[in-house]
């Protein structure tokens, strides 16, 4: 079982090297597909995304690459919320009692919604952008970007999955950023909120550490390899069929 784990941690390390795509979007389904407990295969994510953020998070706060008034904003969204989505599953006993199939449907609807704004990046791109929104300054849009941080922070929290992908998005197309200080941005605030989600759903028992371990093993090995990679291999491909990936399998957890 950890070496078939730690192989798919090298995998989707390669995959999210690769192409960009966020590993939570690959590896949570995986999990529970292979029969891992909903709420761990959410919790070990997390856990095991705050690791991986760190690493990331460092290196761009050293290149002066990260927002961090947006950050400040995000976050202050999406920290409470993320722990408002933890504890409703946790603290009312009709939730908490069905929450194994409430999280496999928002894993669905999370997932086709992750596949929809990667086929936007691939294909829509230079028609959507620039645009007005993106002209406004960052003061002028603090209240769209705490609410940004309040919806989806409710979505990390319930399924591990959009802390790159969904604010990623909503960066590129509402904000007036670089490549380098977007990406930057994205994952100093993807640990943040990975990091917060990953904190309480350990203190619930939703944490499999060594499981955790064995992905990290595989994965961090992989992202390298994935990236060095990135530089010979046209992404659009990849990314255009890993979206239809991720919607086949949210659309199997739907249904």
């Amino acid at each position: 079982m950890s070496i078939s784990m730690t192989v798919m941690g090298l995998v989707v390390g390669v995959l999210v090297g690769l192409t960009g795509v966020g590993g939570a979007a690959l590896l949570t389904p995986l999990l529970i597909a292979l029969g891992i407990n909903p709420s761990i295969a959410v919790g070990t994510d997390l856990a095991y995304n705050s690791i991986t953020k760190l690493f990331g998070a460092a290196q761009h706060w050293k290149q002066n690459t990260v927002n961090v008034k947006m950050v400040k904003y995000l976050a202050l969204g999406s920290a409470p919320s993320a722990a408002i989505a933890i504890g409703t599953l946790h603290f009312f006993p009709t939730f908490h009692q069905h929450q194994e199939e409430i999280i496999k449907h928002a894993l669905g609807y999370v997932m086709t919604l992750v596949a929809a704004s990667i086929i936007i990046r691939v294909f829509f791109d230079k028609k959507i952008r620039p645009n007005r929104w993106q002209m406004q300054p960052l003061e002028e849009k603090r209240a769209l970007t705490i609410a940004i941080g309040i919806i989806f922070g409710f979505i990390v929290g319930l399924t591990s999955i959009g802390s790159g992908s969904l604010f990623a998005i909503a960066m590129l197309y509402l904000y007036r950023m670089n490549t380098s200080e977007l990406v930057g941005t994205d994952i100093a605030h993807a640990f943040l909120l990975v990091t917060v989600a990953g904190i309480l759903n350990a203190s619930f028992g939703s944490v499999d550490y060594m499981l955790t371990a064995n992905l990290l093993i595989g994965s961090i090995p992989g992202v390298l390899v994935g990236s060095k990679l990135s530089t010979k291999v046209s992404a659009k491909p990849l990314q255009t069929v890993m979206a239809a990936i991720i919607l086949i399998s949210g659309l199997k957890l739907i249904y």
